[in-house]
């Protein structure tokens, strides 16, 4: 199977450059899963296609403010950082712009004078290891002067930095939101559980990679980056009650559908799990937790079409993109949303 096999043409208009108010305005297209048809709908109405019995299971990371602006000790030159990963004792991986003037030994003052930070080491990719000092909480710093690290193909500034969180986001730690949960409110949560549709939560940190193109022409040749994924035994409880109970286990978000699917690969049942996964699901992927899906319109030859291709069949999906783009839903981040699932 090769990459190509998942391309669509999407003209640029129709990537989403800001978010839909309120959240759940935004659209809803339906797949049935069984039979492939689909409908149109409104993100509000999610309730009709959920059934008392079945379980959502959301991931609850919260994005940091990850993209930060240094000043050169030594000269004032102006570099721009992103924070990847963080390594322990203060010191994490970064992204920098222009990385030239960031060598080993370069120190930065950040927020004039809220912290610095000192290049410690290179990566054979380029990317650099920086090490904070500061008083204080190094995170609440952040919150000072950090922006948000908005995908490349978003141009418009965000104004409220909150648009870029679901509203159930608690555990800090992802480069990018898990955006198909940013079309909730609290309110639309709290209705779907009053129907009798339990939430359950599970933590993945997303990271830069899943931006990164597809290079390799055939799938298979591809190597996934690795997240850092937690499922509490309260969530793995709720999966299996719910699988117990005839009910469907619906991710929320691929990065939810990937941490259930991991689980299930790394303990074999659903129980408490954390780690790193790197798990790749593509078509011919048996699924183990996941029945259902909500998720967003993703870029052309990307993981997460392939993804969903795999829970939907490549056909039905890319068919049901054609009609997205005929319909001039919106794509992406603060795009329009799919529900995925066997509807009867």
């Amino acid at each position: 199977m090769k990459t190509h096999d998942f391309y669509y043409d999407l003209p640029q208009e129709l990537i989403a450059q800001t978010p839909v108010e309120p959240r759940d305005a935004s659209r809803l297209m339906v797949l049935d899963r069984n039979t492939g048809g689909v409908s149109h709908h409104h993100f509000y109405e999610i309730g009709q296609f959920l059934r008392p019995g079945d379980c959502l299971i959301l991931n609850d990371s919260r994005v940091l403010p990850a993209r930060i602006y240094g000043v050169k000790e030594d000269t004032g030159a102006h570099v721009e950082f992103l924070l990847l990963e963080n390594k322990g004792d203060d010191t994490w991986e970064v992204l920098c712009k222009p990385g030239k003037r960031a060598r080993e030994g370069s120190r930065f003052v950040f927020g004039q004078g809220l912290f610095t930070g000192e290049v410690v080491g290179v990566k054979e990719d380029g990317n650099r290891l920086v090490r904070f000092a500061y008083e204080g909480i190094f995170f609440s710093l952040l919150d000072q002067v950090g922006q948000m690290p908005l995908p490349p193909y978003i141009k418009e500034k965000l104004e409220n930095q909150e648009r870029y969180q679901t509203v159930y986001s608690r555990e800090t730690g992802s480069a990018a939101a898990p955006t198909a949960g940013l079309h909730f409110t609290p309110a639309l949560l709290e209705g779907i559980r009053a129907q009798g549709v339990e939430t359950g939560f599970v933590t993945l940190h997303v990271g830069l990679g899943t931006f990164r193109p597809v290079s390799a022409e055939r799938i298979t040749d591809h190597h996934m980056h690795a997240e850092h994924y937690f499922m509490p035994q309260a969530a793995a409880e709720l999966i299996n009650r719910t699988k117990a109970q005839g009910g469907r286990v619906i991710a929320v978000g691929t990065t939810s559908c990937r941490t259930i699917e991991s689980v299930a690969q790394r303990e074999g049942c659903f129980r408490e799990s954390g780690g790193w996964t790197d798990i790749f699901i593509y078509p011919g992927y048996s699924f183990q937790g996941v029945d259902g899906l909500i998720t967003n319109f993703h870029l052309p030859e990307s993981t997460l079409i392939m993804l969903v291709s795999a829970l939907a069949g490549r056909d039905r999906v890319l068919a049901a993109y054609q009609e997205a783009v005929r319909e001039r839903y919106r794509f992406f981040s603060f795009g329009d949303a799919m529900f995925i699932g066997n509807l009867k």
